[in-house]
């Protein structure tokens, strides 16, 4: 990773801990506010319901000012709102805090997938972006863990306090390493809000929200499933979610790579049908403590080696409106957190085991596989450019 990219990288990081920390911290954040834990649960509604409505109006409102300049005004809003999440008094003020802090989640990638686009080298921008998201999966193998003890073990506000400092080093970064760059709009927003009135366009997004949540079946429910079916100790879930970090952190780089190498749509598809194959496993092999192990490992990397190559697809595909495109992508991608958290959850509701969201998971991959193929046959989609 190059100097130039370490400051989106850094963003990454502080974004991925303050969206995934919150659901680990749940019951200190009930138990200081008084309220139950299933209420508590709607903080992370908030902050997605804040990702998918600031994405797209953001950049939108954004999108005729240098990148440098909007990344840094996307990263001050971030660290304030954050700020605002660690004093915030009472239920309702974080509640508000949490969907604002969530407003720049998406813009920030959307504009950064762009700009670290165009930063790379010939032939490498998948692995430009990759190194982006480099700062995601450090936050799941590393950040949101440590930050989690102490907002455990001290107070649940250190947490955000601490993602607000990620943000201001963040901001310096910004500053002195990224380059300044021309006004990444090259049409006016009527011309590129055109391309979102295509069916191409929905069916890129289609993609993620579908494939993409066959990942999210699988992960919203991976706790009671380690504990329940490969029985390990509730006292080791922690341990085994830093195993699905390392994972993540493989299949970003592996994505980036293959991205480059190959036609971006061949490599989602590969990715996905593996996906299926590895959800299936997990259905069958889960109370085998050993494959549970191997398999979250395995799902972690496929997870975010999807990355890379779908937000390949978009800037191709999109042209002109690649900066809006790449934000929509980042709504979509919440849209899947919650789909697959849903749809996993039905075969719960009935009282099947916890095997059961797997199988779930694998059959929205497949549906998003086949949304892949499709795609490819009638886009005839050529490598990245």
């Amino acid at each position: 990773m190059t100097k130039k990219l370490l400051p989106l990288a850094l963003g990454g990081l502080g974004i991925g801990t303050t969206e995934f920390v919150i659901m680990g911290l749940l019951p200190d954040v009930a138990n200081d506010l008084n309220i139950s834990i299933p209420v508590a649960g709607h903080l992370i509604s908030a902050y997605a319901f804040g990702v998918v409505i600031g994405a797209p109006i953001l950049v939108a409102l954004s999108a005729r000012f240098p990148p440098k300049n909007i990344l840094i005004a996307f990263m001050v809003l971030f660290t304030l709102f954050n700020f605002l999440s660690s004093v915030a008094p009472d239920y309702s003020t974080l509640m508000m805090a949490r969907f604002l802090s969530g407003l720049p989640h998406g813009a920030f990638f959307g504009v950064g997938t762009v700009v670290a686009a165009k930063l790379a080298q010939e032939g490498k921008a998948a692995q430009a972006i990759a190194s982006m998201f480099t700062g995601l999966t450090l936050a799941n193998l590393a950040m949101v863990p440590l930050v989690t003890f102490i907002g455990h073990h001290y107070h649940w506000r250190y947490a955000f306090g601490i993602v607000s400092v990620i943000g201001i080093i963040t901001i310096l970064f910004l500053y002195q390493f990224l380059p300044q760059q021309k006004a990444l709009r090259a049409v006016t927003l009527k011309d590129e809000l055109m391309f979102f009135k295509t069916i191409q366009a929905w069916h890129i997004l289609a993609i993620v929200a579908v494939g993409f949540g066959g990942l999210f079946a699988w992960f919203s429910y991976i706790a009671p499933l380690l504990i329940h079916v490969s029985k390990f100790d509730i006292s080791s879930v922690s341990y085994l979610m830093i195993v699905a970090g390392a994972g993540m952190v493989v299949g970003n780089i592996l994505g980036g790579y293959l991205a480059d190498k190959k036609n971006p749509i061949k490599v989602a598809i590969f990715l996905l049908v593996s996906m299926v194959i590895a959800l299936i496993l997990v259905f069958f092999l889960s109370e085998y403590k050993l494959f549970s192990i191997i398999l979250t490992f395995i799902c972690g990397a496929l997870a975010m080696s999807i990355g890379a190559p779908i937000n390949m697809i978009m800037i191709n595909s999109a042209k002109h409106s690649a900066m809006l495109g790449a934000a929509f992508l980042q709504a979509a991608f919440n849209v899947a957190n919650s789909l697959g958290a849903l749809f996993g959850g039905i075969p719960l509701i009935f009282g099947l085991s916890y095997i059961y969201p797997s199988l779930v998971g694998a059959s929205m991959a497949l549906l998003g596989a086949i949304l892949c193929t499709l795609f490819l046959k009638k886009y005839h989609m050529k490598g990245s450019v």
